[in-house]
């Protein structure tokens, strides 16, 4: 344990250094989030009937999307661990003490805190004060905002999870654009990054809802805005913990699998 929270002060610590390219990652988003949202506007003022979430907590959402991207985007890639699979490196860290899955489970979860820790603040502060209708509402109470913040943490760790079996993937296919293709396209558009789930057709809705894709971004952003209520929410973060499990457990399963059918050449 003690080996994977030094890599993750060593790899938070790291990440935190790339102030500039946080500014630049800033200014993008706030430019997504404006589009996103504008789109979305045009199509509430044309809407003939009451669409099932409010177009103040769709904008809420909107911006906690923009501000912890680095919580919930599938594609974020580590290329340094892709190059250990793909050139024969990852005998280095088979003569690690500590096991690969829980060593390089806590390099992307440090990363991913890096990259968020320096957008998301900045990001919340400016749209809590932009004029209406584009303005980030604040959570209705304190309780929600605890669930918000659990929820949220708890989504971080199923998605790290999940990224997780992208690279052990890479074992097998020797390249790593088919899974990132694959779990970047389906994966961010069941969690809701694409369409909100309250606006997808009922029998999509019944389909995403036993996955775990929109416990990692659709989920804790519905409760920061009101429109997943306390009690339901309550309910459904043990769920988060079975995922989790579930997920790391298949993880570790796979990389053991993975390890046993690894042959490295040369001398």
């Amino acid at each position: 344990m003690k080996a994977y929270l030094s890599v993750f002060r060593l790899r938070l610590a790291n990440g935190l250094q790339y102030r500039s390219a946080a500014l630049a990652g800033i200014a993008t988003q706030f430019f997504w989030g404006f589009i996103i949202i504008m789109v979305f506007e045009a199509f509430y003022n044309q809407s003939p009937v009451t669409p099932p979430i409010s177009l103040s907590q769709l904008i809420t959402y909107v911006w906690l999307q923009q501000a912890f991207l680095a919580f919930i985007m599938l594609w974020f890639r580590d290329n340094e661990l892709f190059q250990l699979i793909t050139s024969g490196n990852i005998a280095y860290e088979l003569c690690r003490p500590s096991g690969i899955y829980g060593f390089w489970y806590a390099k992307l979860l440090a990363q991913r805190l890096a990259s968020a820790a320096l957008r998301c603040l900045p990001i919340l502060i400016v749209a809590v004060f932009l004029p209406q209708p584009y303005r980030l509402s604040v959570p209705v109470d304190m309780a929600t905002a605890v669930l918000f913040i659990i929820a949220l943490l708890l989504g971080l760790f199923i998605l790290v999870a999940i990224s997780m079996l992208i690279y052990i993937s890479t074992f097998v296919t020797m390249s790593a654009a088919g899974s990132l293709l694959m779990f970047g396209v389906i994966g961010e558009f069941l969690a809701g990054m694409v369409i909100p789930i309250p606006l997808m057709p009922s029998w999509l809705q019944s389909i995403v809802n036993v996955l775990p894709f929109r416990l990692t971004a659709d989920f804790p952003f519905r409760v920061y805005s009101g429109h997943i209520p306390k009690w339901e929410a309550l309910e459904i973060i043990p769920l988060q913990l079975l995922w989790l499990a579930a997920l790391v457990a298949i993880g570790k399963y796979a990389m053991g699998k993975a390890l046993r059918r690894v042959v490295v050449q040369g001398g």
